[in-house]
């Protein structure tokens, strides 16, 4: 075990002195709170700008949905959104991005703006534009300034401006995006944003131009408990953003390993196994979501990338993936990670050995399940590589 994970245990309280003083079970409650409590951390994400700028598309692209899905934010070229929406993740409901009331029109005045929708229940604000911003955009930025909240400039269907760029003679991609992020920054300075940071994004190819740096700049801006929440809701957008993913779980490993440990102290026959069934069932149903590779989020992707499912998920080698997590899946996936059979039966046959047996078992059941846990997240980590590969043709 690595010296970091017990670094993270510190980060729970009560977790290292409970094991201290051998009592685990005490740790296993304590780290199961706090996995619960990280997993429902809310994250409301504020989507504003003027009308036609783009919001309900971001709104959906962020959320991996197209514009024409069922629970996808009405687009339309006039306004579409009259009043404060708020639409959840597919998979995470504790995140909701809000899709707002274009600023400046009749039933929301840019000086009434950030009343009228709430602004107090917003972690941060994004604030679009298609073309120019506005002295409306600056007026709300620095309105939501005031109040201590953080905003970000995005400047949406950078697609549609670099494909009309490229019917030029002297076309250079990396020129034209400059022309258009300097042309924002000097706009906005001249209306009163000192030092502003604009994004470039196109919601139809989040992997293409600034929403990477988007994403890194919220992750570096955000209260240490809400990056996680804000990484397992982003698209995977480029091989980085999977990588982390991985990183993130793995830190958690060594906390459902314990859990897995409580279970074995009760001698009960069979009762560890179905403990770590039942945790295995949760936190891989997890893995495969924040990775994409479920079912509905695979086939949203092949309607977005126009790339076959069946294409997609034939470069799919975990068994888990593109499938419905169940005990008796996870149980027939457990027998064949080398040596863990071998492992299960020690362990139920070690808790009815008088004395030592129930700390043998308990170190059995934290090893299996570190190791199966550690053996199915490699795979899904890798899979969601291969699965992002293949939808954008490389």
């Amino acid at each position: 075990m690595e010296d970091k994970d017990y670094l993270y245990m510190e980060l729970i309280p009560g977790v290292k002195e409970a094991l201290q003083n051998n009592d685990t079970a005490a740790a296993a409650a304590k780290i199961e709170e706090n996995l619960k409590q990280q997993n429902n951390i809310p994250l409301n994400i504020a989507i504003t700008g003027e009308s036609g700028s783009g919001k309900s598309t971001f709104v959906n692209a962020f959320r991996g949905l197209c514009d024409d899905e069922e629970g996808a934010a009405p687009t339309g070229v006039v306004e579409t959104t009259s009043e404060v929406t708020p639409y959840p993740h597919p998979n995470y409901p504790n995140v909701k991005l809000w899709d707002l009331p274009g600023i400046g029109t009749t039933e929301f005045p840019a000086k009434k703006y950030l009343k009228l929708v709430g602004f107090e229940k917003f972690d941060f604000f994004i604030i679009i534009s298609a073309t120019r911003f506005t002295e409306n955009d600056v007026k709300l930025a620095q309105e939501i300034q005031k109040m201590k909240k953080k905003f970000y400039f995005v400047r949406s269907k950078i697609d549609n401006d670099i494909n009309a760029e490229r019917r030029k003679r002297d076309f250079n991609e990396e020129k034209s995006l400059k022309v258009i992020r300097d042309d924002c920054v000097q706009r906005l300075g001249g209306l009163g944003i000192g030092s502003p940071q604009v994004f470039l994004v196109s919601s139809f190819e989040l992997h293409l131009y600034d929403f990477s740096l988007l994403h890194e700049t919220l992750d570096g801006d955000l209260p240490s408990n809400k990056r996680d929440t804000l990484l397992f809701v982003m698209p995977n957008i480029n091989p980085e953003i999977i990588r982390k993913k991985k990183k993130t779980f793995k830190r958690r490993l060594y906390w459902l390993a314990t859990l897995s440990a409580a279970g074995a102290a009760v001698p009960l026959p069979g009762l560890s196994v179905a403990v770590d069934l039942a945790l295995l069932v949760v936190a891989v149903t997890h893995y495969v979501h924040a990775f994409g590779l479920d079912i509905p989020s695979l086939k949203k992707l092949s309607d977005r990338t126009g790339v076959p499912y069946a294409d997609l998920c034939a470069v799919i080698i975990s068994q888990l993936a593109a499938a419905e997590i169940t005990t008796e899946l996870l149980l027939k996936v457990l027998t064949q990670v080398e040596h863990t059979a071998t492992l299960i039966a020690a362990e139920e046959a070690s808790r009815f050995i008088p004395i030592v047996g129930i700390p043998v078992a308990m170190g059995l059941s934290f090893i299996t399940t570190y190791k199966v846990l550690n053996v199915i997240l490699s795979e899904l980590a890798e899979d969601a590589e291969k699965v992002f590969e293949k939808a954008l043709g490389q």
